[in-house]
């Protein structure tokens, strides 16, 4: 029998950051360039071993990834899964009696997928006409 609650919340920021990073295509040493000339990749690496993250610093790094600072604070995959796995048309689970959770999700996540992937997209063009402006020089 499938389970009907979501899975436990738990909030590792640093790999948050890295889930994220990654799903925007971003190495860990563009990330750095974008957070200024005190980072580098490895300073990227360990704050993505950081369970928190100081309050200002993920501003910071939110902004550099340009995501809000609540999408790293609140990323679950696990709850991403349990809302793709539970929330479709025809799933069962939501017509159950017992059905108890609480969809607390305040914006569209397809449509944050989309802007997400248009923004990668945008980056990526700007990054190959940097490269062939600095390659005609």
């Amino acid at each position: 029998m499938k389970s009907t609650t979501m899975p436990e919340k738990y909030i590792h920021q640093g790999h948050n950051v890295k889930r994220i990073r990654e799903l925007l295509g971003v190495k860990q040493g563009a990330l750095a360039i974008e957070l200024g000339d005190d980072w580098n990749q490895q300073k990227i690496s360990l704050l993505e071993q950081k369970e928190t993250i100081d309050p200002a610093l993920l501003e910071q790094v939110a902004q550099a990834l340009k995501v809000p600072a609540e999408a790293i604070k609140n990323f679950s995959e696990e709850a991403a899964i349990f809302n793709i796995q539970h929330n479709y048309d025809g799933s069962t689970l939501n017509q159950s009696p017992n059905y108890q959770y609480n969809d607390q999700c305040t914006f569209n996540p397809l449509e944050k997928v989309i802007e997400l992937y248009e923004r990668m997209i945008k980056e990526k063009d700007e990054m190959i006409e940097k490269l062939m402006k600095e390659r005609g020089n």
